[in-house]
């Protein structure tokens, strides 16, 4: 199941027979991908999606980061092909108490954006921690996080997983100036 996975993109690290965490976050992505549910469970359906080889492709081309808001996917495309699909988490739409006592709505906003800023550690921010973030508008980011849900949970910003930012840090998959499309 791993190296399946793994060969359609799905990104769990190295495959090495354990159903950990990477292994849900990558299952996750593929339920998302075709359209089931949520729950990082490798079941029947699952199973059946797999063997089908379903996996998400560019709805931009060219090379960059896609952000799938809809199914919650983060997309690495290279040359207008889908390099590597990860479990995302985005903009929750839900009220929060921005960093100055005000209210906002967290919200990923779509467009097409640039890596402007790039911080190799844990960035302490207002509203929370997030590990090593790639911003591309304003104060949101590609970062990573404890915790990505199979649902919409962010102020705003698109998590992956703090292994997954790792790997993105590693392979140099969005250095400044390149393009994070978000729809």
């Amino acid at each position: 199941m791993q190296q399946r996975l793994s060969g359609l993109g799905y990104w769990l690290g190295t495959p090495d027979g354990t159903y950990g965490g990477l292994t849900t976050q990558a299952v996750m992505a593929l339920q998302k991908a075709a359209g089931l549910g949520r729950d990082g469970v490798f079941g029947p359906a699952t199973r059946r999606a797999l063997e089908a080889g379903v996996r998400p492709q560019s709805q931009v081309g060219g090379t960059g980061v896609e952000v799938d808001k809809a199914r919650q996917l983060l997309l690495v495309v290279r040359g207008g092909r889908v390099t590597l699909v990860l479990n995302t988490s985005t903009g929750s739409g839900q009220p929060y108490t921005t960093g100055s006592g005000g209210t906002a709505i967290a919200t990923t906003p779509a467009g097409s954006f640039t890596v402007f800023r790039t911080v190799d550690h844990l960035d302490k921010g207002p509203l929370g921690d997030l590990w090593r973030p790639r911003y591309f508008n304003g104060g949101i980011a590609v970062h990573g996080a404890g915790s990505v849900p199979g649902y919409p949970a962010s102020h705003g910003c698109a998590r992956v997983s703090n292994p997954a930012m790792d790997m993105i840090w590693a392979q140099a998959l969005m250095p400044v100036g390149s393009r994070v499309v978000v729809y």
